[in-house]
């Protein structure tokens, strides 16, 4: 008969933070370590699906919506579903509508899995957060290159106009990551300055994550 170690179980889920500005390879980072580890071992959650309702105040290019400012995320609620994840229970995921910037009605349930990541500019910058990680990795990139990404992202997926996109990076964006996101790598455990240390640094979490999963 097999014995259960509870200390090695209690070690799941061990849920990662990866955190720096928009366009920042964060994201890319997060999706390519879920992919190594497949949707039975590892789920991604993003920040960005808990947008608080703007829909009164967003006109097509933005208007008075900070998006990147702290007051725009709904932290609690995404408390409460990393708690219910940790807790080994299913839980209820927003989804955010872009082009109507509504929250969809609709929920997607998650069931946890051992490994669960966490993408967002703003999760360390929150208590109630950063309090329920197990890892924190915040990517440091150099802010022509996020703003490049940023552009592209926005006009491309999102229908904004390049114009749009360049008002807000520089009255919202950059001071809002000056103020907020980059002061929160203070609280990470591996801090990603160079863009070369990518591949090194997703290779070392792919190994570490590899180790944990096969203590079970």
């Amino acid at each position: 008969m097999r014995v259960i170690d509870s200390t090695k179980q209690n070690n799941f889920p061990y849920i990662i933070g990866v955190s720096g500005g928009s366009g920042s390879g964060k994201t890319f980072f997060a999706q390519a370590l879920k992919s190594h580890l497949g949707d039975e071992q590892c789920t991604l959650i993003f920040q960005d699906n808990y947008y608080i309702d703007q829909s009164r105040r967003f006109d097509f290019d933005g208007g008075s919506v900070n998006f990147d400012h702290p007051d725009s995320i709904d932290f609690n609620f995404m408390a409460e579903n990393l708690k219910c994840l940790k807790s080994h229970q299913p839980a209820f995921i927003p989804s955010y509508d872009f082009v109507t910037h509504t929250r969809s009605k609709q929920s997607t349930e998650i069931r946890p899995t051992k490994i669960i990541i966490i993408d967002g500019i703003l999760i360390f910058h929150s208590d109630a957060i950063r309090h329920l990680l197990s890892e924190l990795i915040f990517f440091d990139t150099p802010e022509e290159l996020r703003f490049a990404r940023r552009l592209n992202r926005d006009v491309q997926e999102r229908g904004r106009e390049p114009m749009g996109v360049r008002n807000q990076f520089i009255t919202q964006v950059k001071p809002m990551h000056d103020q907020y996101v980059a002061p929160s790598k203070k609280y990470a455990h591996k801090i990603v300055v160079e863009m070369n240390e990518y591949e090194s640094v997703l290779l070392h979490y792919k190994h570490k994550l590899n180790a944990l999963l096969s203590l079970e």
